[in-house]
């Protein structure tokens, strides 16, 4: 086994809770209508928005459609709904933060959305080397291009390389490539799998 160098960590259910279903409360509310009856109809209109291929006002201007309701009033309400469902997991953090102390390249590997992409750089998180977010390069997990592109600006080769992620599906996308992985289920638990690919 090759000596690990770069780890790279999903955003939304490795260091953060996941937001989904905060951010569908908080749409569900702005358009009025009760949760089960949005929930369907956003999931259906979310293939092209996290790729960057529609706009944001594009894409509720669909909903609103399909809902027969009015535009929601907010600048962004993608950016609002994310900001109101964003529960960071401090000690992923920490563990990101210690590692590339330690030398380790950093990276973070997310299918999101341009107004997500927004709230995460006024974070100022300093800690990862390389960003790669679905909605700038126009493809997702598990589409084999977003691992290459995520290890090309690393500099690293696959066998270097760790992916940490809490969907199994992409887990067996970046497994694909030859990338190293573990399927994120508990913060010690991750520890002691990185532990054991030689990771300190």
């Amino acid at each position: 086994m090759e000596k690990i160098e770069s780890v790279i960590f999903d955003w939304g259910g490795v260091l953060i809770e996941d937001p989904i279903p905060g951010i569908l409360r908080y749409c569900s509310e702005a358009f009025g209508v009760p949760l089960e009856d949005y929930t369907p109809v956003h999931d259906s209109f979310l293939d092209e928005f996290p790729k960057g291929i529609i706009s944001e006002e594009k894409f509720w201007r669909q909903i609103a459609g399909k809902l027969g309701k009015p535009m929601p009033p907010a600048r962004s309400q993608w950016y609002e709904a994310f900001r109101s469902a964003y529960v960071p997991k401090q000690e992923m953090f920490r563990l990101a933060s210690s590692l590339h102390d330690k030398g380790y390249k950093t990276a973070i590997l997310s299918d999101t959305e341009l107004p997500a992409v927004e709230f995460f750089h006024e974070r100022n998180y300093d800690m990862f080397d390389v960003l790669v977010f679905s909605c700038v390069e126009g493809v997702m997990k598990s589409e084999r291009r977003i691992y290459e592109i995520t290890l090309e600006r690393l500099g690293s080769r696959a066998g270097q390389a760790v992916f940490i992620d809490d969907r199994q599906d992409y887990i067996r996308g970046a497994e694909g490539i030859g990338l190293n992985t573990i399927l994120f289920k508990s913060i010690g638990q991750v520890k002691d799998e990185l532990v054991g690919l030689g990771v300190e």
